[in-house]
């Protein structure tokens, strides 16, 4: 996996390498490479699997939005959580993140799903839990090895950076922060956007479509004196 480093640097860069050389990465890196031969079809290609790591640098970080699997149609997945490439129509999740953003900070819905702006260039990490995903079988490769790697990935965030906001939306998301330390970070807690849970209220969370978790995120940036996402770059 190494390989795919190429265009990662700094604390990125150094964290990737080191990990990658675990075993379980090693067995993870191992279990792809079969299902490959085997003539699986595997989301996204293979030199996107880094994507996140290469379009957010790990020293402007200030958001991180946690996704689960990668989208398991043909030509969908980027590498970047809900994200698709412009060409392709937006997935139901990504129609209620924009409605959402339409009703809480009065943005035009966008004609595509790009979101690769929100990771290049205000500093967005757009990170799945499990990286790969096996064409239409959800779930497929998140306890192969990318569950722990993620968590890990969301610890050293905890750890070494200083006021970032956590986007997590449904339960999934909300289990891979519950290690955060709320002291120093911003947790915003939702139900999923999917059309199942978009309007659902949760127990510890408001339903995704009138939660105001966009304005939100931005009113604690702009209190910590980070400056307001531009959600409108797209």
């Amino acid at each position: 996996m190494k390989k795919l480093l190429d265009q990662i640097s700094g604390h990125w860069k150094e964290f990737l390498e080191k990990e990658l050389s675990q075993p379980y990465m090693l067995e993870l890196e191992a279990f792809l490479e079969s299902e490959q031969a085997a003539g699986k079809n595997i989301y996204p290609p293979q030199d996107l699997w880094f994507n996140a790591f290469r379009q957010t640098d790990f020293e402007k970080i200030k958001l991180v939005i946690i996704g689960q699997d990668p989208y398991m149609r043909p030509g969908q997945a980027m590498g970047l959580s809900f994200s698709v490439p412009q060409e392709v129509r937006q997935p139901p999740s990504l129609k209620n993140i924009f409605k959402e953003l339409e009703q809480d900070l009065g943005l035009v819905k966008p004609v595509d799903g790009d979101l690769s702006r929100w990771a290049g260039e205000e500093e967005i990490f757009l990170l799945n839990a499990s990286l790969t995903v096996e064409e239409g079988l959800p779930g497929s490769h998140l306890k192969k090895g990318w569950q722990l790697f993620t968590s890990k990935v969301i610890a050293e965030i905890n750890r070494e950076k200083e006021q970032v906001a956590f986007m997590a939306w449904g339960a999934f998301a909300h289990k891979c922060c519950a290690e955060i330390d709320q002291s120093k970070h911003l947790v915003v807690k939702t139900s999923h956007p999917s059309p199942l849970g978009a309007w659902r209220q949760m127990k510890t969370a408001p339903a995704f479509l009138g939660s105001q978790c966009f304005s939100r995120v931005n009113e604690w940036l702009e209190a910590k004196g980070m400056g307001a996402v531009n959600w409108s770059l797209i």
